[in-house]
């Protein structure tokens, strides 16, 4: 006899409460392996598919591509067949995950790691009793029914009130849909067989009030001439516009970004360099041949490199504030992030314990976090943790910007394109290769001199590459 398991969406990790569904990678009526991959879903910080910890039969899903659901929200619904050596009647002993269909396998705040829950046949006189409030959803759940479906239907049809039969079996449903005014009769239920749940009548009522609103405002509304209305934005209501609704990576980009330029007092300085130097040498160490000869280095990687060598003399913006203690945080370790531009908008991995790796070595991790960002790979944890970020917006061909600072850092070097200009060179005026450095900082974690102190050696760096072989 089968026993129907719900699966909601687990906590993915890093504080995330929400996700949208990108993909379904199963239909109803398929048969999935326990840590079978159902569904792909966009957090704020990537793409991950979720695996399911039961085996059997889906017998339903919860929300179309392209649906927001909270962590906790029912995702889909599983027939488990009934663990061997069960009796079909009075109560089965409690069982271990694998043996009721689950994997035991744990996401973050999520398993199946704890002893199955007692079933037992559930009586029609105490139907009621196996329904309970959802905590996310609000919709009830019928907890593991063992009820075969021809048992299910009858016990709708008989279910009734004094105007006739009507597909409910919670009381609690009933009395919901009284205290609203709402006629289950012209009601759709969603559960199995046209039952009606909480979560009908609970969209019932929505509506209900949407419409009853909407009508109370036109009826106020006084009478106006046809001119075009206002958008809160100034632009004529007449003129037809596109709703991009702020969700997924955007909307997470778009909420630190407030919330950086809301709590955080930053300024910028910026100077231009001559990078001919640091070109010529890059080139020189791509050219070398031989066993001494290692990978390509970016001029990424050789400006990630001289950025953790001026936060060992300027450790002050390798920081973050607590603002609940009122105390500046200098954090021991860089761990360093770099804006990537994909399909999926702007993300900022971060090269764990950058401190301790050579220009080789941060270059190879850039490289491989970039072709993970690029394919929707990345973890959460690789998307986060980062104490310094580095902004190579010159890519774009682009001098100069004043960047934003990702929060809750203390600050972000940006740096423009590389690109021929005239520059008095040894008193001389010459063609050189110059970039635009900026670096917007919190002013709370240091003054302009250690701002300046930190951008000047970054730009001395730049031009003299020898001034690193100090701190190697």
């Amino acid at each position: 006899m089968a026993q129907v398991l719900e699966f909601k969406l687990p906590d993915l990790g890093e504080g995330l409460t929400e996700a949208e569904i990108v993909r379904w990678l199963v239909e109803v009526g398929d048969v999935v392996a326990i840590d079978q991959p159902v569904v792909e879903v966009e957090t704020a910080k990537a793409m991950v598919e979720v695996p399911c910890p039961y085996g059997g039969v889906v017998t339903a899903r919860f929300g179309e591509e392209g649906t927001e659901l909270p962590v906790g929200a029912p995702l889909l619904t599983v027939a488990v067949g009934a663990p061997e050596g069960s009796s079909g009647s009075g109560e089965d002993s409690g069982s271990d995950p694998e043996s009721a269909g689950g994997s035991g396998n744990v996401l973050v705040g999520y398993g199946t790691g704890a002893p199955a829950a007692r079933r037992r046949r559930i009586r029609p006189d105490r139907l009621d009793r196996s329904v309970t409030e959802a905590p996310v959803s609000g919709a009830p759940v019928v907890k593991a029914p063992v009820l075969e479906a021809p048992v299910v239907k009858a016990l709708v049809a008989d279910a009734s009130v004094s105007e006739g039969p009507v597909p409910v079996v919670s009381p609690l449903v009933r009395r919901l849909a009284r205290q609203h005014d709402i006629d289950l009769r012209r009601l759709a239920g969603s559960g199995p067989d046209g039952l009606i749940l909480r979560a009908d009548v609970d969209r019932a009522i929505r509506t209900a009030e949407e419409t009853a609103t909407a009508t109370a405002r036109a009826a106020q509304a006084p009478v106006q001439a046809q001119v075009p209305a206002a958008a809160p934005n100034g632009v004529a209501a007449a003129v037809d516009a596109e709703r991009i609704p702020l969700r997924g990576v955007r909307g997470a980009v778009a909420d630190k970004l407030s919330r950086s330029r809301t709590e955080i007092p930053d300024a910028t300085c910026w100077v231009d360099a001559d990078a001919t130097e640091l070109m010529a040498v890059r080139a020189a160490m791509n050219a070398a041949t031989g066993p001494s000869a290692g990978p390509k280095v970016s001029v990424l990687a050789l400006l990630a490199r001289i950025c953790t060598a001026a936060l060992a003399r300027f450790p002050e913006l390798n920081s973050t504030v607590d603002t609940e203690a009122r105390e500046i945080v200098r954090l021991s370790g860089v761990h360093l992030g770099f804006a990537a531009q994909t399909e999926r908008g702007l993300v900022v991995p971060v090269v764990r314990d950058a401190h301790t790796r050579n220009a080789e070595s941060i270059g190879a991790e850039i490289a491989r976090l970039t072709e993970l960002a690029r394919t929707g790979k990345l973890s959460p944890a690789q998307l986060t943790g980062g104490t310094f970020t580095l902004n190579n917006y010159g890519v774009f061909g682009v001098d100069g910007s004043t960047p934003i600072i990702n929060h809750p850092e203390a600050a972000m070097l940006g740096v423009g394109r590389i690109m021929p200009k005239p520059w008095v060179h040894q008193g001389e005026l010459a063609v050189r290769q110059v970039v635009q450095l900026s670096l917007t900082f919190d002013h709370r974690v240091c003054d302009g001199g250690t701002a300046g102190g930190f951008l000047r050696y970054v730009a001395d760096c730049v031009e003299q590459p020898a001034v690193l072989l100090r701190t190697l």
